[in-house]
Order: structure tokens, then sequence, then C-alpha cells
């Protein structure tokens, strides 16, 4: 019994001592999103940011949301990220709108 007792409290201490600071930010990105080629740029670059975690895109919205570690990476550095692969990034404010741009072409057709 003090055994069992002794092992559970050691679990819960370590389960404390390993919590991570998950976080989520969301971006919209120039040149837009225009198509599943688009989305793929994006997810397959993004996914090798230090920290992250799961990357949505929606090409309806023009948003990129981003789950991430916040101990080992910064919204900052993922903005940064967007720009190895030829974008640039910008984070939303809340509840923050953002409007198709109809005379950009899609880079990635």
């Amino acid at each position: 019994m003090k055994r069992t007792v002794l092992f559970l409290s050691l679990m819960l201490c370590s389960a404390g001592i390993m919590a991570k600071d998950i976080k989520t930010v969301v971006v919209t990105t120039t040149p837009q999103m225009h198509c599943n080629n688009c989305e793929l740029k994006i997810k397959n670059n993004l996914r090798f940011e230090k920290g992250v975690k799961k990357i949505e895109t929606d090409i309806d919205t023009q948003t990129v949301t981003i789950t991430y570690d916040a101990d080992k990476t910064t919204v900052t550095k993922l903005i940064d990220g967007f720009g190895k692969f030829g974008y640039t990034a910008r984070e939303l404010q809340a509840d923050e709108k953002v409007e198709k741009n109809s005379d950009e072409s899609c880079p990635n057709m």
C-alpha cells in the first residue's frame, strides 16, 4: 500500500513538472492562400519550425491557426518562419476579418 501511494505521488509530481505551455495564434499571409497547393506549401514548411504542434489553414477566412509549445518558440519566431518559404504573416486580432484580394494571382499553380 505504501508503495502504491509513493508511486502515485511521484507520478503526480512529475506530471506537474512536465506540463507544457501550449498556445494558439491565428495569422494571415501575404500572398494570400488561393488553393490546396497554397495550404500544403504553408503546412509542409511551417511544420519544421521548432515547437509547432498543429497547423490548420482556412482559405475562406484566409487564416492559419498554429498551435505551438510556448516553451520552445514565440509568435515572432513563427511569423518570421513564413519568410523562409516566400510568405509574410501577421497576427490577427480577436474577431478581425480578412478580405480576399481578388486581384492577386496564385503563386503556387
